[in-house]
């Protein structure tokens, strides 16, 4: 059985990935957590390409290694035994989110309510909203 969590990098993201962490101990499940990164495109010369693309996949693995970290001492406060693995991915978040669950057996996904998005007046942001929309498993959306 395998959980996912998706993570921006947020306090609500770290919020989530606790909740799925001890959720995952409960039922030993092992856990994917995943950072999906959205990168700006230009045309130069006729060519894509990512303007600072080093730095998003630095900032990228940074967020993966806090995510693992909240993980494995929610895991340990817990006293469970979680396999926790990360994952890199590309894209728009929700799509990318959704088609990494469908192609990897998840059968659960956790996702923050809000993430670092500057728009307040949303109960629900609109990658966990669609989230939900796009895919056929339970999805959890952590406050």
């Amino acid at each position: 059985m395998d959980y996912l969590v998706a993570t921006d990098g947020s306090a609500v993201s770290d919020t989530a990935i606790e909740h799925a962490a001890r959720q995952a101990g409960l039922v030993d499940a092992d856990l994917e957590i995943v950072h999906v990164l959205t990168p700006e495109t230009e045309l130069v010369d006729g060519q894509v390409v990512l303007p600072g693309e080093d730095a998003a996949l630095e900032q990228g693995e940074r967020i993966l290694e806090q995510a693992e970290t909240v993980a494995a001492r929610a895991v340990t406060e817990a006293d469970a035994a979680v396999q926790i693995t990360t994952e890199l991915l590309t894209g728009r978040p929700a799509e990318s989110i959704t088609t990494y669950a469908d192609e990897n057996g998840i059968e659960a996904i956790y996702v923050g309510h809000r993430g670092l998005s500057d728009k307040p007046d949303y109960v629900v942001g609109s990658v966990a909203k669609t989230v939900v929309d796009k895919t056929t498993v339970p999805v959890t959306i952590v406050k």
